[in-house]
């Protein structure tokens, strides 16, 4: 009941409510005129839509704080989705950049030869200066990409990936610049590598090219027998030499008298063989092993422990 509004029948009412009996409030109501029932009504009603207000007011509120609640849920939204192509903008500069430093060591390396540096010198500065021009194309070109999208979904954007590997094959690392064996596949864009005793796992952009096929280095001999077809060597049944020594050999001698000696160690099945190429300047050693790690048939060259010739020799496992 407010002051100052009109309640003739207020009090009939608060008594209504209040339980007296119904006979005595219908009595009162006839007593009263059309004019005090009119506003009696008014007043039930004024009432009902002030209860109607209020209950609009708390759902009004109750919905302004859900449109609160969703609109703190976008805004984290987009800040989850914002972190997410940082994380692989990154993703594509850390491979662009182990790309950089991958062939930054290749040209490094072909200048290494103190005595054709000065020869060498301005064809070197030519290919860093390449390398370099490629690399901030390939950079500007992947930031644009990504930051317009218009990468999203692009199998090629990522020119560099060697998309043909299995396992069985030797491949060179960018991240180490050395080669190494795909031992398993872990899924399509990760590998376990072995490289001599070390197992380690790789992400498929890791790997700079594939230098030795697996099904190319399969032994012709063995294959040809599991298909059926009857093969005979002469050389087979003579005792085949696992080791070679080519100390006191040029290095061009050496290195024809090696891949023969690979070759038919490889036709006679043998898993390891040895190289003994003595210590001296390290000059031959060096291109031995350069030349047996891109030997299709060989799988690892280790150092021979001490006890077989230590850094004179070197130890070469087969693909057989």
């Amino acid at each position: 009941m407010k002051v100052g509004v009109p309640g003739a029948s207020a009090g009939i009412n608060i008594a209504q409510r209040l339980g007296l009996n119904p006979a005595i409030i219908e009595s009162a109501r006839s007593r009263l005129g059309t004019q005090a029932r009119d506003v009696g009504q008014f007043l039930d009603k004024l009432h009902a839509d002030l209860r109607e207000a209020d209950a609009e007011r708390l759902r009004l509120k109750a919905r302004e704080q859900e449109l609160e609640r969703e609109k703190v849920q976008l805004a984290n939204e987009g800040r989850k989705e914002q972190q997410a192509k940082i994380r692989e903008m990154e993703k594509k500069l850390e491979s662009l950049f182990r790309d950089f430093e991958y062939h930054a060591r290749e040209a490094v390396s072909a200048v290494q030869d103190r005595a054709a540096a000065q020869k060498l010198s301005k064809d070197a500065e030519r290919r860093i200066a390449k390398m370099r021009r490629e690399f901030r194309e390939q950079f500007d070109s992947t930031v644009v990409a990504h930051s317009t999208g218009a990468d999203r979904g692009d199998p090629n954007a990522q020119p560099q990936l060697v998309k043909h590997v299995s396992e069985g094959d030797t491949v060179k690392l960018k991240s180490t610049g050395r080669s190494a064996r795909i031992a398993r596949k872990i899924d399509d864009n990760h590998f376990e590598v072995e490289m001599g005793a070390l197992k380690m796992k790789i992400a498929r952009d890791d790997i700079a090219e594939v230098l030795a096929s697996a099904r190319a280095a399969e032994n012709p001999v063995k294959a040809a027998r599991s298909r059926g077809i009857s093969v005979s060597l002469e050389s087979e049944g003579a005792n085949v030499p696992s080791e070679i020594n080519v100390i006191g050999r040029t290095v061009d001698e050496a290195s024809r008298e090696v891949e023969k000696f690979v070759d038919r160690a490889f036709l006679a099945g043998l898993p390891r063989v040895r190289v003994v190429h003595g210590s001296g300047m390290g000059i031959l050693r060096k291109a031995l092993r350069q030349l047996l790690q891109q030997h299709p048939h060989v799988s690892t060259v280790l150092e021979a422990p001490q006890n077989e010739g230590g850094g004179g020799a070197t130890l070469v496992e087969l693909n057989v």
